[in-house]
């Protein structure tokens, strides 16, 4: 809930520590489990991201909302 950043069209995860292969597993249930659009983005050398697609946000606060501090809500522009 900490590690994420809302953008005006999606949503950064910040999986900076991630291996490459444990960004793939995530993105992999996200997209395989859930439907959501998303891809991998560099941020610097060895550290990769998972970028959260505009269309796929309604869906995503559905899913993580109920999980949410209400002080953390700003992270999905609630």
């Amino acid at each position: 809930m900490g590690d994420g950043t809302a953008r005006p069209h999606g949503l950064i995860l910040c999986t900076d520590s991630y291996s490459i292969v444990d960004v793939v597993k995530l993105m992999n249930v996200l997209i395989i489990k859930y439907r959501v659009e998303c891809t991998i983005r560099v941020h610097r050398e060895n550290q990769y991201r998972i970028y959260i697609r505009e269309e796929s946000m309604p869906l995503i606060r559905q899913i993580v909302k109920p999980h949410f501090y209400p002080s953390m809500l700003y992270k999905l522009n609630l």
